[in-house]
């Protein structure tokens, strides 16, 4: 046992010299990875793509059961069949777990209350392609009570809750998806929504435009009965605004991204909750002192980069865009180029909505061990398909998590295999989600009501009085108490008293 030393009136610890030669080891660990004989790694490419079951989202799963639901025969309790999930008998569960979203999603709840006696959807015939989740649950009962006819798909195919879908599915819902979904299952599902006979939508709403483009390409025709579009993601509305651009777009289109109660609430408080969330359940990490590059600083990437520097990690953020860059650095981040940073960071997150920004050079050039992971929608922003070549080898270490292993054994670990890392590896805050899934409901409501020549072919962002009405259905939930203008104020700043109370060029 080394003793301590009092000369000199201070108190010292000699460090014993296997201490010395451990941390010496450990350093030289560090700068050079051991390599890995290839007969030890487990899983190859084709597997690692296959693998898809989720222990943080789904608990019912069970991996025993390696059938492809669209191979087998199932009917709910009244004997449809119209509909595809994992496993009927989930339903019980699925609905608890319905029940708890609904005490967090007071709106909706309220909107359903209030509107229930007029359906102002009397008539629509919705077919959606969102995270199925038990939030979108929620908001897909609210359409049924509101007079709608619901189909649906999931957006993602690591997203969907298998409990959840077969609940909807036994209340009556058509529902095509489940956790881990081919390629090819994604676009079967999809089209089971859409080719129906005897059923045609008139209103769609989209996370992501996979189910607008599907229509677009395979089914132009139904366009003609379709009154509106409501789309919630950047790389949705991306797509409508260069439809538009282009002459294309051949209905009115809600961008429900852009609206104030979706960027400033969803966007930023949503992923500064499930960033962490996300990261933990999947890698059981510390955050304090590691250092993360966050590729954006949009609202996603302001609510990442708040949450990893409150956990004590060293931030670096890159942009394209000099204003988000000016207010990250005057948010105290470091601004840099991805290739400056890319050697010596531990975790990489992109949230740009963009392609290819993660590339194959920034990818080789990575530390061992770096964490790699996406919280955009899509999954273009990482170059994962660079990585299925034969040099390089997947080991999957758990459910959503790969390792990616090069020759001389450097090892990055990739996280849901480039997809959005909240929804795919764990859950979001469902109060927030209130306020998203409240903002499309009445994004619909205005566009299926919406008079002839209100909206023209064009995209469209909320009202600003449907903002703030979205936002005032969540203030009783915090015992809020908001002030009221006077007349002379109201007169004095030019504006009603029951609003909109800021003009549409206004930045919250």
């Amino acid at each position: 046992m080394e003793k301590w030393d009092g000369s000199a009136g201070t108190s010292a610890f000699h460090m014993p010299e296997w201490m010395i030669q451990f941390a010496d080891q450990k350093q030289e660990f560090n700068k050079r990875p051991t390599k890995i004989s290839r007969r030890s790694l487990s899983r190859s490419i084709s597997q690692s793509s296959t693998d898809s079951y989720s222990s943080a989202a789904s608990y019912t799963d069970s991996s025993d059961d390696e059938t492809s639901p669209r191979d087998k025969q199932q009917k709910n309790s009244k004997g449809s069949s119209d509909f595809c999930v994992k496993n009927i008998k989930q339903a019980e569960f699925g609905r608890r777990e319905i029940e708890i979203a609904e005490q967090e999603m007071p709106a909706l709840m309220a909107l359903r209350k209030r509107a229930q006696g007029e359906k102002p959807l009397a008539g629509a015939k919705i077919v959606g392609c969102t995270h199925i989740t038990a939030q979108t649950a929620v908001l897909m009962e609210t359409l049924g009570a509101l007079g709608a006819q619901c189909r649906w798909a999931a957006c993602n195919i690591y997203s969907t809750l298998n409990e959840v879908a077969a609940a909807l599915a036994e209340s009556g819902f058509p529902v095509f998806a489940w956790k881990g979904e081919s390629e090819d299952d994604f676009w079967w599902c999809i089209d089971r929504c859409v080719n129906v006979e005897g059923w045609q939508p008139n209103m769609i709403l989209d996370d992501g435009g996979d189910l607008t483009h599907w229509i677009y390409k395979k089914y132009p025709n139904m366009f003609k009965k379709i009154k509106g579009i409501v789309e919630e993601s950047v790389t949705g509305v991306h797509r409508l605004y260069q439809l538009s651009k282009a002459g294309k777009l051949c209905v009115p289109a809600m961008n429900v991204n852009d609206s104030v109660t979706k960027q400033k609430f969803d966007n930023l408080y949503c992923c500064r909750e499930s960033i962490l969330d996300g990261l933990k359940r999947t890698t059981d990490m510390m955050f304090g002192g590691k250092q993360v590059v966050v590729c954006g600083y949009g609202e996603v990437g302001k609510g990442c980069c708040a949450a990893l520097k409150a956990m004590g990690s060293i931030v670096y953020v890159t942009e394209i865009d000099p204003i988000c860059a000016l207010q990250a650095c005057m948010d105290g981040f470091r601004l840099v180029k991805l290739n400056e940073v890319i050697r010596q960071v531990d975790i990489v997150i992109t949230c740009t909505g963009n392609k290819n920004v993660v590339t194959r050079e920034h990818l080789d050039r990575m530390k061992n061990s770096c964490i790699v992971c996406n919280m955009g929608h899509s999954n273009t922003e990482i170059d994962v398909a660079s990585l299925r070549t034969p040099e390089l080898t997947w080991e999957r270490v758990r459910s959503q998590v790969d390792h990616v292993i090069w020759p001389d054994g450097k090892r990055i670990v990739l996280l849901a295999e480039g997809r959005l890392l909240n929804l795919s590896c764990s859950t979001v805050p469902t109060f927030v989600l209130s306020i998203t899934a409240t903002t499309q409901a009445l994004a619909l409501i205005e566009l299926y009501n919406a008079p002839e020549g209100r909206y023209k072919q064009d995209v469209y962002l909320l009202p600003k009085k449907m903002d703030e009405y979205v936002a005032s259905l969540h203030l009783p939930t915090f015992d809020a108490h908001l002030t009221e203008l006077t007349d002379e104020q109201a007169k004095y700043l030019g504006l009603n008293k029951n609003g909109p109370f800021k003009p549409n060029y206004y930045r919250y």
